[in-house]
C-alpha cells in the first residue's frame, strides 16, 4: 500500500494512494488536469501503467542494449540534468566525447597519428549520424559540380534494397534520389557489381552496410572499393563510399580484425556506428567519423558563442543529454579492447548454439552467413507467414 502525505490547514493527514481521490477518478488523457497530484500518487499511477510495457531484458525484437552496470547507471543519473550542447558549461563532458570519437576512429583504422584529433561527432543514434554523413557527401558533390559549371540539382545515392529505413528518410528529407540494388534469392545484401553499375556522375556516394538489418550479414566493402576505384579511374569521377556500421562496427574489429571494411580502404570517407547496439550503451547514442577534415565541408559546421567562446557544432538538433556520451566513455575504459572482444565472442557462441539447436528441429532454414552479426534470419517453410528475424543482444 502506498501512503501519501497531504498538508491541510489542520495539519498533516495520511491517505492511502489507492484509496485517495487521485485514483478514484480518471485523469484526463489529452488535457492537463485541473489540480496537482501528490508526487507519490503521480509516480504510482504512471509506474502501474508502464507495467503494461514489455520487459526490455526479454526484448528479442531489436538488438539494443538493455542492461548496464550499476556504476554506469549511477553516472548516467548524475549527469541526466546536463545539456551537452553547453560546452563551456560542461567542458569535461565535451572532452569525454572527443576521446570517444578518437577511440572509435583508431578502432576503424583512420589515417591519423597518435597525437592527431579525429573528425567526428556524437549523435542521438545512427539515423542522425547517417543524415550528417549524407549531407556532407551531398554538399561536397554540389561544390565540385558548381566549380565545374555542371548541374547539381539531381544527386543520387546507391544502396542495397536491404538498407534500414533511415536511408530512405535521408533521401526523402534532403531530396536525394535513392537508387537501390534489388536483392535476389539466396543473396540478401547489396551486390557490389550491380551497385557500381548504378553509379553515375550524379552519385554522391555508395552506402555499404556492415550488418544488414535483415540477416546480419556484412556486405563486401573491399570488393566494392576495388570496383569503384576502377570505375572512377575510367570515368574521371571520384565517387566515395560510406559504411553504415550501425550494427557491425563494434563487432568486426573484435571478431574479424583482418576483414578490410573500414578506413583501410581509400574510398571509405565516413563511417557511422550505434553506441546503443553493440557499443553496449542504453538507447540514445550514435557516432559518425570522417577519414579527414577535407571530407566534412566547413560550411556545414555552425559556430556559436552563446556562452562567450566559439563552439563548433554539427548536429540536426541543438540540445542533447550528456548521459549516453558519459556511458559510452565508461564502457570504453571499463571493458577495453579485451573486454569487448570477450563479450562479442560469447555472443557469437550463444548464436552458434541457438543456430544449431534450431537447425536440429528441421523446421527452420538458416539463411544468414557465418560472418556477420549475432542475428539469425529464419524461414519456416510450412507456414505462409513472413520470415522471422531473431536478434539477440544484452
Amino acid at each position: 500500500m502506498v501512503i501519501s502525505t497531504t498538508r491541510t490547514d489542520a495539519g498533516e493527514s495520511l491517505n492511502s494512494t489507492f484509496a485517495s481521490r487521485y485514483v478514484c477518478t480518471s485523469l484526463p488523457r489529452f488535457k492537463l488536469p485541473e489540480r496537482p497530484t501528490p508526487r507519490d500518487a503521480a509516480y504510482q499511477i504512471i509506474n502501474d501503467e508502464l507495467m503494461l510495457d514489455g520487459n526490455p531484458r526479454l526484448n528479442l525484437a531489436s538488438f539494443v542494449t538493455t542492461w548496464m552496470e550499476p556504476e554506469c547507471d549511477k553516472l548516467m543519473m548524475e549527469a541526466v540534468n546536463k545539456n551537452y550542447v553547453d560546452m563551456d558549461e560542461y567542458p569535461v563532458t565535451t572532452e569525454l566525447q572527443n576521446r570517444c570519437v578518437n577511440m572509435i576512429a583508431h578502432l576503424f583504422n583512420a589515417p591519423i597519428g597518435e597525437d592527431e584529433i579525429a573528425v567526428g561527432v556524437g549523435t542521438v543514434g545512427s539515423s542522425e549520424a547517417i543524415m550528417l554523413a549524407g549531407l556532407a557527401f551531398k554538399r561536397k558533390w554540389q561544390n565540385k559540380r558548381k566549380a565545374e559549371g555542371k548541374p547539381y540539382d539531381k544527386p543520387n545515392i546507391v544502396t542495397g534494397a536491404n538498407v534500414q529505413v533511415c536511408w530512405e528518410k535521408f533521401a526523402r528529407y534532403f531530396e536525394v534520389e535513392l537508387k537501390e540494388v534489388k536483392l535476389s534469392e539466396g543473396f540478401y545484401v547489396m551486390d557490389p557489381v550491380k551497385a557500381v553499375e548504378l553509379v553515375d556522375e550524379n552519385t554522391i556516394c555508395v552506402a555499404a552496410i556492415l550488418g544488414s538489418t535483415l540477416t546480419g550479414e556484412f556486405e563486401d566493402v573491399k570488393l566494392l572499393n576495388e570496383l569503384l576505384l576502377k570505375k572512377n579511374k575510367e570515368t574521371g569521377w571520384d565517387t566515395p563510399i560510406h559504411v553504415d556500421a550501425a550494427s557491425g562496427g563494434f563487432i568486426a574489429p573484435f571478431l574479424y580484425p583482418d576483414l578490410e571494411w573500414d578506413f583501410r580502404l581509400p574510398l571509405v570517407k565516413s563511417i557511422n556506428v550505434s553506441g546503443h547496439k553493440y557499443g553496449l550503451v542504453y538507447a540514445g547514442v550514435g557516432w559518425v567519423v570522417w577519414r579527414s577534415k577535407e571530407d566534412l565541408p566547413e560550411e556545414l559546421i555552425f559556430h556559436i558563442n552563446y556562452l562567450g567562446t566559439d563552439q563548433p557544432t554539427f548536429t540536426l538538433n541543438f540540445s542533447k543529454g550528456s548521459s549516453q556520451i558519459i556511458a559510452q566513455y565508461y564502457q570504453f575504459i571499463r571493458l577495453g579492447f579485451e573486454g569487448y572482444k570477450n563479450i562479442m565472442e560469447n555472443c557469437r557462441e550463444n548464436a552458434k548454439a541457438l543456430k544449431e539447436g534450431l537447425e536440429k528441429t528441421g523446421k527452420f532454414e538458416i539463411v544468414s552467413k557465418d560472418i556477420g552479426l549475432d542475428g539469425l534470419f529464419l524461414h519456416t517453410p510450412c507456414q505462409p507467414m513472413p520470415n522471422t528475424l531473431l536478434s539477440f543482444g544484452w
